[in-house]
């Protein structure tokens, strides 16, 4: 492969899909791959999208090609990128696909530019079928899943999902790779007095966009638990994370259980210079999910070294070894709660930090790269 053309949210939009679309296409380019993003002027209507702002305040990075170009919503749009790409002719496009509705979109532009009978589409998936459903979804994915040559998943719950739609393409597994791009951990005591935190405290962490099926219900009640058990002590919760849900339900269940000095809430997106105070403040990462594919909420706290629980849901039990890296518990408070108490009580934080440093090193980019150069010969990619 000597050229790819990389479709997905790159710079100006911020998250952890920008983040990881950049780092993924300065890996292509590092293998010698003329790569490039083509990014979007809409990605989502802006009163579909949940949050305040899809746009980062950082400078563009200087060393990727990053070309706004795709509507999301105009058809118009779709016929002229995938004509552009048909006669531009890159070797491979690498499309990112974690949302039904962005199918019709993605899949006409490959569809297009495949007519060239040279351009291989690869696509990687977050998510087959989505967390929060909505009609169409099956018919909008089908239609993506048949305009890709071969697939990247990222959890054997994705991989079944796949194989709903189909089964006869090629599709490789590679873990989602470590979120390095957030900077190194710095003292404990310097992200408590960054964040206006007690440094003696000892802190847990529910970090990322709250949607429902992320379970901050639940962890809210466990932690609802710990203090009526009197277990609580100088143990306090941070949930740091602009809200996609209602925020209001999630105050209303904190004031039920008078949990107003236990549970710390950062209610607004964490740009990328602040992620590392929140990871270096924690003993702990928490994410009580009802339903999971991967998280890059994970790779986030394998880069800080952190300790996580995380339920046993998706592909979370696959990335966090049980009584190693961290606890995979039921999706119940009771079992939250009692894996957080375990975790103290029996002082696991030093041997889980230390098994994390390790268990983290099979999650690099280059293996991620490698996957994707081994699913283009198997395309027929030449």
């Amino acid at each position: 492969m000597k050229s790819a053309t990389f479709i997905g949210t790159a710079h100006p939009y911020r998250g952890g899909l920008t983040s990881f679309n950049q780092m993924l296409a300065r890996m292509f380019r590092r293998k010698g791959v003329d790569a490039r993003i083509h990014t979007f002027t809409v990605q989502y209507p802006s009163f579909l999208f949940p949050g305040k702002s899809q746009y980062s305040d950082s400078p563009a990075p200087g060393d990727l090609e990053i070309l706004r170009t795709v509507n999301t919503v105009n058809p118009l749009n779709w016929f002229r990128i995938g004509r552009r790409l048909r006669r531009e002719k890159p070797d491979a496009i690498v499309i990112r696909y974690w949302l039904p509705l962005m199918a019709p979109c993605f899949g006409t532009i490959c569809r297009l530019a495949r007519k060239n009978g040279h351009t291989k589409v690869l696509a990687l998936l977050d998510n087959v079928v989505p967390h929060e459903k909505r009609p169409l979804d099956g018919l909008f994915t089908r239609y993506f899943v048949g305009s890709a040559d071969g697939f990247i998943y990222m959890s054997e719950q994705v991989k079944s999902d796949l194989d709903r739609f189909t089964t006869a393409k090629p599709a490789l597994f590679a873990p989602h790779p470590l979120f390095d791009v957030y900077g190194d951990p710095v003292p404990r005591e310097e992200a408590c007095r960054k964040l206006g935190l007690n440094p003696e405290y000892r802190y847990s962490l529910f970090f990322g966009y709250v949607r429902d099926y992320k379970g901050l219900d639940l962890l809210i009640d466990a932690w609802a638990l710990l203090k009526a058990h009197c277990t609580l002590g100088k143990r306090q919760l941070v949930v740091a994370g602009e809200y996609y849900s209602d925020k209001g339900k999630y105050e209303e269940r904190i004031r039920h259980h008078g949990l107003e000095h236990e549970i710390l809430l950062y209610d607004y997106f964490i740009g990328d210079d602040d992620v590392k105070y929140f990871f270096s403040a924690a003993d702990l990462v928490i994410q009580p999910y009802r339903s999971a594919t991967q998280s890059g909420v994970t790779q986030v706290a394998y880069h800080f070294d952190v300790p996580m629980i995380v339920t046993r849901v998706g592909g979370l039990a696959e990335i966090v070894p049980d009584g190693k890296a961290g606890y995979v518990v039921d999706t119940t408070p009771e079992a939250i709660a009692e894996a957080v108490d375990r975790f103290y009580d029996e002082g696991k934080e030093a041997e889980f930090r230390k098994n994390v440093a390790a268990e983290k090193k099979r999650f690099s980019w280059e293996a991620m790269t490698d996957r994707f150069m081994e699913l283009y010969r198997q395309v027929g990619g030449r």
